[in-house]
């Protein structure tokens, strides 16, 4: 497989943000020049490939394995590549999603509509986690995640102030649609609010966004079977939110939570492969594995 062809058209300058005046400095080496600044830089500066020996495409495949849940051994012993080098590429390359995922998500301009969020557990081999997760559904735009031993409000709250940071705080439009966990409808109150400065002493008080709909889907099961399927609005209206619904996946429907629960089916699949320590796009201040990222 050969590397793509160098275009200096789809580079910016890292020293200055320049974007137009960039030339080929070096194209053996891969070195481009802005004309600005009068500075070189490699074109995987700034990215998990800066200082690689490999070539770009064996580490962009490697890593596309990592993500669909290939051991590393398997990955080793195919492509003979020494152990510390692939965690060292899934290491960076964790590290630099996560710049990634703070500087879009994190940066306060994603319209969210409909948002759903939910947990679920996963046996690791030091022990069970649970991961808490957020999507908005119409660009299945992943908002955030955070890990905890505990299934608690703690580690609700962490996600929803994720989904609040998306917004930028702009009041907007905002379906949530959550589980049965209660620690969702008090965390989403808690940060889904605006002041109402008054001009008394004091704390001014909280007002909850005009068009904020919380829904709940409720299962009830037997054992592993599914008896009973218990949908409501915990706030806001419900015909609003049978319209958000239909704005959002493009088509009429119920209140639902499928989803998000189809993305943490991908994520519990591809856990029970993976070593600890493997990057996740996920907050975590007390991790239960060796390293996280």
């Amino acid at each position: 497989m050969e590397e793509p062809k160098l275009d200096a058209c789809e580079y910016e300058c890292p020293h200055c943000a320049e974007q137009e005046r960039i030339g080929v400095h070096n194209r053996a080496e891969q070195l481009l020049k802005c004309h600005a600044c009068k500075k070189t830089f490699a074109v995987s500066k700034g990215t998990p490939f800066a200082g690689a020996q490999y070539p770009l495409w064996v580490i962009a495949l490697v890593l596309s394995l990592l993500a669909h849940g290939c051991p590393v051994p398997a990955i080793v012993a195919a492509f003979f590549i020494d152990e510390r080098t692939v965690s060292d590429w899934r290491n960076k390359a964790g590290q630099h999603g996560q710049r990634v995922h703070d500087e879009i998500i994190g940066g306060g301009k994603v319209e969210l509509g409909q948002v759903q969020l939910d947990e679920l557990c996963i046996n690791t081999q030091l022990g069970k986690v649970w991961m808490a997760t957020a999507m908005s559904v119409f660009s299945r735009l992943f908002l955030g995640g955070a890990v905890s031993q505990q299934r608690d409000k703690t580690l609700i709250q962490r996600v929803v102030q994720q989904v609040h940071a998306a917004a930028g705080g702009l009041c907007q439009a905002v379906l949530f649609a959550v589980d049965g966990f209660a620690a969702y409808p008090n965390a989403i109150r808690k940060f889904f609010f605006t002041p109402e400065h008054t001009g008394a002493v004091g704390r001014p008080p909280h007002r909850l966004w005009p068009d904020l709909h919380i829904v709940q889907v409720v299962k009830s099961r037997a054992g592993r079977k599914l008896v009973d399927i218990t949908r409501k609005a915990l706030h806001g209206s419900l015909l609003r939110a049978e319209e958000l619904i239909a704005l959002s996946q493009t088509s009429l429907g119920v209140i639902n939570t499928a989803f998000i629960e189809r993305l943490n089916a991908t994520v519990r699949l591809s856990s029970r492969r993976s070593l600890p320590g493997q990057s996740t796009f996920l907050d975590s201040p007390h991790p239960p594995t060796r390293s996280h990222h």
